[in-house]
């Protein structure tokens, strides 16, 4: 008998909004300021956003500020090699 291929699990709701954050930070834009500002959605859960920024914010040389319209800004160095 044929094995029956795996069903892919659907994506996580904190998968989904990395994916969305990913697009945004790798968008041609933000990589040649080294800056980006994100938004939670209103349909995104508060749990997962701040697990995000907790996660974002613990990557060498990237920088988070709270902005006060809600949105966080996000801005990294590269690093220069020696």
């Amino acid at each position: 008998m044929a094995k029956k291929a795996a069903t892919p699990k659907p994506p996580t709701s904190y998968e989904l909004l990395a994916t969305r954050i990913q697009k945004i930070i790798n968008s041609t834009g933000a990589q040649t300021s080294k800056r980006a500002v994100i938004h939670k959605s209103p349909d995104e859960s508060s749990d997962d956003w701040t697990q995000l920024l907790e996660d974002i914010d613990e990557a060498d040389n990237v920088t988070l500020v709270h902005r006060e319209d809600g949105g966080v800004q996000v801005s990294w160095v590269v690093p220069k090699e020696d």
